[in-house]
């Protein structure tokens, strides 16, 4: 394949609802530009793009894959991407480096719920699209009900550039409004086709349709539309149409729709005419960078000899190592020149570069600005870096993932799996920055926080093939807390003989609560207001040991008590028998019986949660929330039919929210959440916490 400048490449992600028939356009599209010689199958794991062993067993895109093809005197790079919500992070990766997005419906389905997702994620990063009505050959297709269906639930800037002959079985061919000429299917079905005039049955329906394209392309310019207001259709040339589209392409006020059949091999030619004409190339690309050393914006141009700078949008990690697929925004990336990771401001050793299609890698000599190629075995670079000219500090504008909604333990089957889970987790996240690891300091559980429980659940499968570490995804302990209720004082003598050298303690203290503060690191806070030496100074750390032993270990729950005041104010030590062992037990004792008579109580955790639905399921998410013990602190609208929901709920009651919302919603909601606070439990839910704990205490001492 020949080099192309950024005026002649545009990168295409191809997005949209699982099934909806991505990887057989992106097939299709292929096979009409010669880049293969025929195409592949989803069933038989034979396509581009789908060659990693899970696609093979699930039947569908897991990861993102690169497909470059020429079209006439252009390159395309064609992204294709999962349609399963729980691979949203190598959609929102494929967002951030592409010209234009073909966002494709099935339209014997129309606009669906991944075709919602992926909508708001182009216009969350200003990113032109297209839609591609597939599957017109399908019974039950209805292109014209799609359209209507897509303009209400999407943009009103949704309008046809093409319409359909026929449909299901009869579907024959595409009509250009455009051109006000029909293409025929081929009977050879191999993306030929047969042009021939506008059948007459549907001429008014032609012209109709385009009065509607050609309003919409007017009113991308005030001299446009008063010249076609004054002297209709005739007043505007053919140019002029053309860049009326191309700017409200651009500016998102015409989103055109183009159709066929990818299994057909028809309209696939004319789609690909439209990517190039219609889609931004990679020269009209803004690059949004800063100066790594100052955060001020850095003005880049697209050009082979400016300062390079190179995003990673996609890492893939195996035993063998890693590859980093990257695209470039200024400058050229060469072979055997090392390159600067702004992030971490060292050099990367860089040798072969290559050009990518699916699994196959080509060895360049270079990557000019606005393409994309992969590097391997870099030491240090992860997704979202930026790699720049040597000495230089650019940092590209980073990939926005999709924060975590479902957080589980890991467990690893076997003490080998726990040797090696460390490195398959950071493994794992290179490869998916959507996944989030940490260990709960009180339980001791490994976290892993993923988009649900299914994307966690391929994950483990994923790390059992790729570096053969077992684990069992479950839902992690809440780590409940205790606090004390009042002001209490208690007394512990401890007194112990065993014939030789005994041990004599005795502490007075009292305990009352704090108030919780999230800037205080320490929750306890120990104060000495012993007077007149009856305890000497050097048994008080010993005390303040015990006393933290104690509320480690909790007296109701076996959590940890929080947000406590202790003063020792009393008792008395033996000059021969009293010891730090001693004075750590009559401190731990002393802490307890206070602590019981000013009274425990158990806490949860409360987590603020967002929650953007359709404005129709607004009802069901707040009285679904009342079962929850939530509290809905707020309701707005944000615009295309959506609410956004505040609540607060307990941490035990959200655990598998992820799950729980797409049953509620048909999968059209999502959410975030965030930590508040800890509240108390209600009183009826206490008995439960402190049976499990014991439950808890008798399996340990089982085992």
């Amino acid at each position: 394949m020949r080099s192309y400048g950024p005026e002649r490449i545009h990168n295409i992600g191809i997005f949209g609802h699982l099934g909806s028939g991505k990887t057989t356009l992106a097939e299709a599209m292929l096979m009409t530009a010669h880049a293969i010689p025929r195409m592949g199958r989803v069933e038989d794991g034979s396509t581009q793009s789908d060659y990693d062993p899970d696609e093979h067993r699930r039947g569908m895109s897991v990861s993102l894959s690169v497909l470059p093809l020429e079209w006439h005197d252009d390159k395309v790079n064609l992204i294709d991407t999962p349609g399963f919500a729980d691979f949203a992070a190598d959609m929102a990766a494929a967002m951030r480096v592409i010209d234009g997005a073909v966002i494709v419906l099935d339209a014997s389905a129309g606009v669906e719920v991944g075709t919602e997702l992926v909508w708001d994620l182009a216009v969350q990063n200003k990113v032109p699209r297209l839609l591609f009505v597939n599957k017109l050959d399908r019974e039950n297709a209805n292109f014209f009900q799609t359209i209507e269906q897509a303009q209400q639930v999407l943009d009103a800037a949704v309008i046809p550039m093409q319409i359909p002959i026929g449909a299901g079985k009869e579907f024959k061919g595409i009509i250009s409004l455009r051109q006000q000429r029909a293409w025929l299917v081929s009977p050879e079905h191999d993306g030929s086709f047969i042009e021939a005039d506008v059948p007459a049955e549907l001429d008014a329906m032609m012209h109709e349709w385009r009065t509607a394209l050609i309003d919409k392309i007017a009113a991308t310019n005030d001299d446009l539309i008063e010249r076609y207001l004054e002297g209709g259709e005739d007043a505007l040339t053919r140019e002029e149409l053309l860049l009326g589209l191309r700017t409200g392409i651009a500016d998102g006020t015409i989103v055109p729709v183009f159709c066929g059949s990818a299994l057909e091999v028809a309209g696939i030619q004319q789609l690909l005419n439209g990517i190039v004409d219609s889609i931004p190339s990679a020269a009209r690309r803004a690059i949004h960078a800063t100066d790594g050393a100052t955060d001020e914006p850095l003005a880049l141009s697209p050009a082979p000899d400016a300062p390079v700078s190179a995003l990673v949008f996609k890492t893939v990690s195996d035993t063998y190592g890693k590859t980093s697929l990257f695209r470039v925004f200024s400058g050229t990336v060469q072979a055997n020149t090392p390159l600067t990771n702004s992030r971490v401001a060292k050099d990367e050793r860089i040798g072969h570069v290559y050009s990518v299609r699916g699994k196959e890698q080509t060895d360049v000599e270079a990557v000019g600005p606005g393409d994309i190629g992969l590097l391997t075995k870099l030491a240090e670079t992860m997704t979202n870096d930026t790699l720049c000219s040597h000495g230089q500090m650019i940092k590209l504008a980073p990939i926005k993932f999709p924060a975590a909604a479902f957080i589980a333990t890991v467990k690893p089957h076997s003490r080998s799996d726990l040797d090696k889970l460390g490195n398959a987790l950071g493994r794992m996240i290179e490869e998916d920055p959507s996944l989030t690891t940490s260990r709960d300091a009180q339980t001791g559980e490994v976290l892993l926080a993923g988009l649900s429980e299914g994307h966690l659940q391929i994950i483990a499968d994923r790390m059992k093939r790729k570096f053969d570490v077992s684990i069992d995804i479950d839902l992690p302990r809440i780590p409940y807390r205790e606090a004390i209720r009042g002001k209490a004082e208690a007394q512990y003598r401890h007194k112990k003989q065993t014939g030789g050298a005994g041990q004599f303690a005795d502490v007075t203290l009292r305990v009352e609560p704090l108030e919780h503060d999230p800037e205080r690191e320490d929750s306890l806070e120990f104060v000495n207001e012993v007077v007149g030496g009856v305890i000497s100074r050097g048994f008080m750390p010993a005390i303040e040991k015990g006393v933290r032993e104690a509320m480690a270990e909790g007296l109701l729950s076996g959590s940890p008590i929080s947000d406590v005041r202790v003063a020792v104010f009393d008792g008395k030590e033996h000059p021969v028998d009293s010891k730090e062992i001693a004075f750590k037990t009559a401190g731990k004792e002393a802490f307890r019986l206070a602590a019981h008579k000013a009274g425990v109580v158990i806490m949860e955790p409360i987590y603020t949660m967002e929650i953007v639905v359709p404005e129709q399921y607004a009802g069901d998410i707040m009285s679904d929330m009342s079962t929850r013990r939530g509290r809905v602190m707020g309701m707005m609208p944000t615009g295309s039919g959506k609410t956004a929901i505040t609540a607060q709920a307990p941490l035990a009651e959200i655990q598998r929210y992820a799950t729980d919302l797409r049953a509620l919603t048909q999968a059209r909601g999502r959410f975030s959440i965030a930590f508040s606070s800890y509240e108390p439990i209600p009183a009826h839910l206490v008995d439960a916490v402190i049976e499990a704990h014991k439950k808890e205490l008798e399996e340990a001492q089982a085992h």
